[in-house]
């Protein structure tokens, strides 16, 4: 039988990184965590609490830290690199002391400069990181975006230059949102698509997927807009989320929500997804 994927949120750390966040997992159902531990659109290196750090590390919960929104290693701008190297080794820190099972980074945009380029630019200043975690910290789980502008990372297939600029690293996991996965042009509506779309992450990255990032779309597939929508509401629609928790490739992975909406919504959101998962 396949070990079953936890299900929980994003969920708020007001009152305390591990107060806040248990209290907030209890309110909605959660049955795992992904929090922030600095401000996500800025480049402050919060140092946080370390009595709350060491809370969450001792509940038990499974969780995982998502990085800010700005970061971006394939910028040329050499501010945005460096806030994105300095802010990101200072999570992974964090994902050490909070026994954290990954964090997540967003796989960023060449914005003006080639792929090429870019992808070395990864090599040079993201693989030192990914060699700085010890054997039991978190995985460095890599998002792909839903394809706007000159992103380095969309498609399923993209993971493959990406985690080859990487030297395929041990540490470097994947986290898929499937909310970009749709805009990005996989069409996890379509009968076949949720077995098309994670049968192509098996092969090109077996064993790598570390989280799925379980959101709807207020937008069309192909749309290239990363627009979440209530799971069932918009329109990936809820079928394709149970077929998905039913995949090989996702057994045992965690499903993280990070719909619209305060507790009540998340609670229905979470609790639609335990019944297509239990059902």
């Amino acid at each position: 039988m396949s070990p079953t994927s936890l299900i929980g949120g994003h969920v708020s750390v007001t009152g305390g990184l591990a107060t806040g966040g248990l209290k907030y997992m209890a309110e909605i159902g959660a049955e795992m965590a992904q929090v922030f531990v600095t401000n996500p659109r800025g480049w402050a290196l919060a140092a946080g609490r370390p009595e709350e750090d060491a809370k969450l590390a001792e509940s038990g919960v499974v969780s995982f830290i998502h990085t800010p929104y700005l970061v971006n290693f394939g910028s040329p701008n050499p501010e945005t690199l460096a806030n994105s190297i300095a802010i990101t080794r200072h999570t992974l820190l964090r994902g050490v002391a909070t026994g954290s099972k990954g964090v997540v980074v967003h796989t960023g945009s060449a914005v003006s400069q080639s792929r090429d380029d870019a992808l070395r630019q990864l090599h040079e200043h993201l693989l030192p990181l990914l060699e700085e975690i010890p054997d039991d910290g978190p995985d460095l789980l890599l998002e792909p975006m839903a394809g706007q502008g000159a992103m380095l990372c969309a498609t399923v297939q993209d993971l493959e230059p990406y985690l080859a600029a990487l030297d395929w690293h041990p540490k470097a996991g994947v986290c898929l949102d499937t909310c970009h996965a749709f805009a990005a042009g996989h069409d996890l509506a379509s009968p076949d698509g949720v077995r098309e779309t994670f049968d192509a992450l098996h092969a090109i990255a077996p064993g790598r997927l570390k989280l799925v990032h379980a959101n709807d779309s207020k937008d069309a597939c192909g749309s290239k807009k990363d627009r979440h929508e209530n799971i069932g509401a918009g329109h990936i629609g809820a079928q394709p989320f149970g077929e998905l928790m039913r995949h090989p490739a996702v057994a045992g992975v965690p499903i993280c929500i990070e719909t619209p909406g305060k507790a009540e919504q998340n609670r229905a959101d979470i609790e639609l997804l335990k019944k297509l998962r239990d059902s």
